[in-house]
């Protein structure tokens, strides 16, 4: 999870406020020391950290906390409205052009993932806004990163413009726009070239296609695992280029965080999007205010229900609820519920935005292990039709059979029939317990994966 060395350090900092019924000078400033050092660490800009911990020092002494009837809880909501500023405070929207096409100008550093990117968010405006966009190839120094885009348009089946290697960048750019106007394509989003260090001549041409074009947007694409250098980058090409928001890749790896918060600070400039995964569905709109609530542990509930409107079927929801009252649950709808869970997110990442499921007993510190989940798809699908649908004609000669089909022991299988009996029971008597019938709860079901 991204910020999660940061998230930990603040969130047992913050612990020690939430209880207090009174807060004075000293709580503050040892609260006050202790954030500053997990800014630190987090690779925050050392300017950034001196005045977040001063404005939540001032704030935190002042009479919204002193005369508080719950100044530990006061102090947090301080805390997570300072990081919330800290982002952007708002999620900051992309510009749509008066009359289409939206020029998107994508520039930034080889090796920040902006040949991905680029394909990610032509990917996003498809899916969540209803968008035609055009991948323009403008990198013509890199054969492979036109390769590449070509490659990604095919996968996503969106139309990628491009005139080889010999052609100018420029005039590529200017023609993609003539295709798209005839086309009655909404965006053009224009994979410009990257170097592996800021020069001359990398600026020199990313300000004649800006001069060109006039995009609508100048997306800067950064790469989380950088840090500080992030940073640094960010503000050479702002300087060049004036650009109009920042993408940040890998914001899911093991990041320490310090690009995010650094960057809308140092730069003035938004963080419009963030790359959370590697798949092709993986970047979000970036939201400074969930952000904030995951980073100190409040969850983001709102990301969660959107991953679930987007992911799951619900039609196929209100079936399965039908099916799980009247026990008529099987191992096919057991393996649908499974791909429409697994295609919003990592499991992991799905917990840590359920508001207190760090602090909840049982799923706190809890492991998913996403191979135990291969290994369950491989068993249901070593059955036959007819055992998905009735479990009850398992016998030790099938099981032998799903067993060697499937790689794994028959104790493996045998666990995973007795579990899923147990859920089964465990719908039927939760329906009649919401019928009004009174009946002892039985001990949860507790996933194979978990």
């Amino acid at each position: 999870m991204a910020f999660e060395g940061l998230a930990d350090r603040l969130q047992q900092t913050i612990k020690k406020m939430t209880g207090k019924g009174k807060v004075n000078e000293q709580d503050v400033k040892e609260m006050s020391r202790e954030v500053r050092l997990a800014l630190l660490e987090a690779d925050v800009n050392f300017k950034v950290v001196k005045d977040f911990v001063k404005k939540i020092r001032e704030r935190a002494v002042g009479t919204e906390v002193m005369e508080s009837l719950t100044p530990g809880q006061q102090v947090i909501k301080i805390v997570k409205e300072e990081l919330t500023l800290l982002m952007g405070g708002e999620q900051s929207k992309i510009a749509v052009a008066n009359r289409p096409p939206t020029v998107i100008m994508m520039v930034g550093l080889q090796g920040a993932g902006k040949t991905t990117t680029s394909g990610k968010l032509a990917n996003l405006l498809r899916k969540k806004h209803n968008r035609k966009p055009l991948l323009v190839a403008a990198d013509v120094y890199r054969p492979a990163a036109i390769d590449q885009l070509k490659t990604v348009g095919k996968q996503l089946n969106i139309p990628v413009f491009d005139k080889g290697t010999e052609a100018n960048p420029v005039d590529i750019a200017n023609e993609a726009i003539e295709y798209a106007k005839q086309e009655h394509l909404d965006y053009v989003i224009v994979d410009t070239a990257g170097r592996l260090h800021i020069d001359e001549q990398l600026m020199g041409e990313l300000t004649q296609i800006k001069a060109d074009l006039n995009p609508d947007e100048i997306f800067l694409v950064v790469d989380a695992m950088t840090g500080q250098d992030a940073v640094n980058v960010a503000e050479s090409f702002d300087q060049q280029l004036n650009v109009t928001g920042v993408i940040l890749t890998k914001l899911d790896g093991d990041t320490r965080g310090g690009a995010a918060l650094s960057i809308r600070a140092v730069t003035d400039k938004p963080i419009k999007f963030a790359g959370m995964g590697e798949k092709l569905d993986e970047l979000e709109a970036f939201h400074p205010e969930r952000m904030a609530s995951r980073i100190l542990g409040m969850g983001d509930v709102l990301t969660l229900i959107e991953k679930a409107q987007e992911n799951i079927d619900e039609k196929k929801a209100k079936e399965l609820e039908e099916k799980m009252r009247s026990a008529s649950f099987t191992f096919d709808d057991f393996l649908d519920q499974m791909e429409q869970v697994k295609s919003m997110g990592p499991l992991d990442e799905l917990l840590g935005m359920i508001p207190g499921a760090n602090k909840m007993k049982g799923l706190k510190n809890v492991q998913i292990d996403e191979k135990q989940i291969v290994h369950v798809e491989a068993i249901v699908k070593s059955m036959t039709r007819q055992e998905r649908q009735d479990p009850g004609l398992m016998n030790a000669g099938r099981k032998r059979r799903i067993a060697k089909g499937s790689g794994r022991p028959v104790s493996e299988v045998n666990r995973l029939l007795k579990q899923f009996e147990e859920m089964k029971k465990m719908m039927k008597q939760m329906s009649g317990m919401q019928g009004g019938k009174k009946g002892k709860r039985k001990k949860g079901f507790n996933l194979p994966f978990m």
